[in-house]
């Protein structure tokens, strides 16, 4: 299903300075490996709650996915309207909120998907997702959209997120325009059980929920309901994505350590960190359909492990910074910074061995040999090619790199692929000695958010609520001689 090729990171391939050897990687494997067991029998205790996600009762999710939504249908609209009677599925959230969603939806539904006809998309909706507060963009999308023949998903860990309930509060006054009393039918919240703003409204309302699954960050949770509920209105198979994620657990808990490809991308990947002064990790697929899921790991992994303290409370300022890029778009834009610029990179690469759609190039101008050596290959077999070409360019610039092949994209694969990461995650913490799941970087931000915006009992110093205003203006006072305009 998957494979990873760690070759072109050893010694033999890359010579000294920027490798690893096979000695070397071998006796970290051994004196590192304890970590497996400790987060196999943590997870026993209740710990690292998103690797039984596979595991999970989806029925309730599938059952909602399948039912008919009793919307009024008159004349034409009739007729473009899905098969559970929805246009459009729209969800409200913001990070770990949206980003897994849009992972799936690029990665198992085609291309350019909301453009297709609802014939096409086999009579599922539209998704669009507002994970930002863009003004302009709420403005576009309900010119777009009808707000009666729209389903909304709006999602919080906390139910208190700032973002997300701005966003809530613009959407109920535009339901309740359309449709007074009966707004509740196109709204399903996705939130905490038992507290917060989101949770006291579904109560209050009788709105449809999920729960947020207790003790997971939102940014594991695209395994949870918080992606399985748009993934299956969607048409997502979410059975199987789940399946694909069970398989590679069941896997990783029966083979040894050396065996274990999460363990060992774990490892690599802090070895350059911390000993070998690469420090940034750039996923880069060649596949359009996982860019966004490069997009979501750019926030999984750094999120995770970038702390200021470790678990003894020791100063230490670690966590590796990853970018994004896309094969083979960002050969012509990064490649001749990654193969010839500062040497502080580790290059992941993700590969695709099949696709399922064979696009022949024609052989229109045989005697010019710009075009001629084209003729009759795939877009799939230059795609490799140049995958394989900038490989060997890096390992020519000795630049560390490597691989991780999917058999295909197919629900069990994307599935392995998430859950393989938050696990690699999940190691990579131990190997940090950090905790991966909270985030106190983010928090002062907030809560000066919060002071600015006059929110009660979010104080500059204890005193009232303005003084995060003044506080904030002291700090942020320019000097007009630095601010240059024209």
């Amino acid at each position: 299903m998957i494979e990873l090729d760690f070759n072109n990171i050893l010694y033999t391939v890359l010579g000294p300075g920027h490798s690893i050897s096979e000695p070397e990687l071998i006796k970290a494997i051994t004196e590192n490996a304890s970590i497996c067991q400790e987060v196999q029998d943590e997870r026993e205790k209740g710990k690292h709650s998103f690797l039984d996600l596979p595991y999970q009762n989806v029925s309730k999710i599938i059952s909602l996915a399948n039912k008919k939504a009793e919307l009024p249908l008159t004349g034409r609209a009739s007729k473009k309207m899905s098969r559970q009677g929805w246009e459009n599925f729209v969800v409200l959230g913001i990070g770990g909120s949206a980003l897994g969603t849009i992972t799936l939806q690029q990665a198992l539904k085609p291309p350019f998907y909301n453009l297709l006809s609802a014939r096409e998309r086999k009579g599922f909706p539209r998704l669009f997702v507002l994970d930002n507060i863009d003004s302009s963009e709420f403005q576009a999308l309900f010119k777009l959209i009808n707000p009666q023949k729209t389903l909304f998903n709006v999602v919080s860990k906390s139910g208190e997120t700032t973002e997300t309930i701005a966003s809530l509060l613009i959407v109920l006054k535009i339901l309740k325009k359309h449709l007074g009393k009966k707004y509740h039918q196109n709204l399903i919240v996705t939130t905490d059980r038992d507290k917060g703003f989101l949770r006291k409204l579904v109560n209050k309302e009788g709105l449809l929920s999920f729960e947020t699954p207790k003790n997971i960050e939102g940014r594991y949770a695209v395994l949870s309901p918080v992606g399985l509920v748009p993934a299956a209105f969607l048409g997502i198979n979410i059975k199987k994505l789940l399946n694909g994620a069970s398989v590679l657990d069941k896997y990783i808990q029966g083979v040894p350590v050396d065996k274990n490809p999460a363990y060992i991308s774990a490892l690599i990947n802090f070895i350059y960190d911390r000993k070998k002064g690469k420090n940034i990790m750039v996923v880069m697929p060649y596949s359009s359909q996982l860019k966004a899921f490069a997009e979501w790991l750019r926030q999984l992994y750094p999120e995770s492990l970038g702390k200021r303290y470790d678990l003894n409370n020791n100063e230490v300022n670690v966590g590796p910074t990853v970018l994004n890029a896309l094969g083979v778009t960002d050969q012509h834009s990064q490649i001749q910074l990654y193969n010839e610029g500062p040497n502080n990179k580790l290059i992941v690469f993700i590969e695709i061995e099949n696709s399922k759609d064979k696009i022949v190039i024609p052989g229109l101008f045989r005697n010019d040999e710009s075009t001629s050596f084209l003729a009759g290959h795939s877009l799939q077999e230059l795609m490799l090619a140049e995958k394989k070409g900038t490989e060997y360019s890096l390992i020519q610039n000795r630049r560390p790199n490597y691989t991780i092949r999917l058999k295909n994209i197919s629900e069990e694969t994307i599935g392995a692929l998430l859950y393989f990461w938050e696990l690699t995650t999940a190691y990579a913490g131990k190997l940090y000695k950090v905790n991966p799941y909270n985030q106190p970087g983010v928090e002062t931000g907030k809560h000066a958010t919060f002071g600015l915006m006059g929110r009660k009992g979010f104080s500059a110093g204890g005193g009232p609520a303005s003084g995060w205003e003044k506080e904030i203006t002291n700090t942020l006072t320019k000097n007009k001689r630095w601010v240059i305009g024209f």
